[in-house]
């Protein structure tokens, strides 16, 4: 009896067996068929990616210069980051940049989503018209904004002078002034895509929902609290994520419209490792700063993830 068990265990065993080997020959045969279409993308990552990112690295812990090869010094970039005053600033002007310019630009593209989203008459037109920005050159809205700004022929100080009898400041050489004309540049410059997000998020939501609360009385704020905000809480977070973690990049505004100044005001993380890496040559330390930028990124990232239990529904 133990015998003929034993047997038919064995039997029971073999077609799973052989249909497992057969699952793996498969897998193995869709990977060699998918490996030369795959290849070149893996091959690019690995060269333009992925190896940068690794050489970066080990150059954080060099001093190099391009002129002579790296020297190894240890964690001696990452001490003098703790101890240097300009790279401090530059972290705070990108927190400064951050916290003012995202909630603003989100606010404003979040109501622009919302008038845009009613049934307007022309409402491609405005929708093509707030998008336009997005898809125009940083470099050119750059240059277009500078010479808005120009204390004595930009088209901000002829306004406020004729309208407000107001003498504007030399918005870009001014201390105070500086960066929060970067800000209100880039604000202006992304509402088009949040609204576009944001418009997708609300044409998202069952129209049902805001019929049902409208029957029962709700008024248009106690719809958008109740109804509109927290179904379109996942959209909100989508943003808030992608507009912190591109903030806290910005590079093109700096490099454009003030170069830093003045008195490293507007001076960002993104534009001092484009300093330390091509104009002081410093490739071990800008590398270093990069690192301390993608961990700052990644902290904030995390946090913001581990916040969203609280406030966003996905149900």
């Amino acid at each position: 009896m133990g015998e003929e068990s034993s047997a038919r265990v064995v039997e029971r065993q073999a077609p799973v067996a052989y249909t497992r080997r057969k699952r793996r020959y498969q897998g193995l045969r869709e990977l060699l068929i998918a490996a030369p279409y795959i290849a070149p993308t893996v091959i690019g990552l690995a060269v333009f990616s992925i190896g940068p990112i690794l050489a970066a690295l080990y150059l954080s812990f060099t001093d190099y210069n391009i002129l002579k090869p790296p020297n190894w010094v240890g964690l001696d970039n990452y001490r003098s980051i703790l101890t240097d005053q300009i790279s401090q600033k530059a972290l705070v002007n990108s927190v400064y940049y951050t916290v003012a310019s995202v909630p603003s630009g989100m606010v404003l593209s979040l109501l622009i989503a919302l008038g845009l989203n009613r049934k307007l008459h022309g409402r491609t037109f405005y929708r093509s018209l707030y998008f336009l920005p997005v898809v125009s050159s940083t470099v050119a809205v750059a240059l277009v904004w500078s010479w808005i700004y120009n204390p004595q022929f930009g088209l901000l100080n002829y306004f406020l002078s004729t309208f407000f009898h107001i003498s504007g400041p030399a918005w870009l050489a001014d201390t105070t002034w500086a960066m929060p004309a970067l800000i209100i540049m880039s604000v202006w410059k992304g509402l088009g895509y949040n609204m576009v997000i944001f418009l997708a998020g609300l044409q998202g939501i069952p129209e049902e929902f805001h019929e049902a609360a409208r029957i029962d009385g709700a008024g248009t704020g106690r719809r958008f609290l109740a109804i509109t905000l927290p179904l379109l809480s996942p959209t909100v977070f989508f943003v808030l994520v992608v507009s912190v973690i591109g903030s806290l990049q910005t590079f093109e505004q700096t490099y454009i419209m003030t170069q830093g100044g003045p008195g490293y005001a507007t001076l960002t993380l993104g534009y001092w490792i484009f300093m330390n890496a091509f104009q002081f040559f410093h490739l071990g330390y800008a590398s270093a700063l990069a690192y301390v930028l993608f961990v700052v990124v990644l902290a904030v990232t995390l946090f913001q993830f581990r916040l969203q239990r609280l406030w966003v529904y996905y149900d």
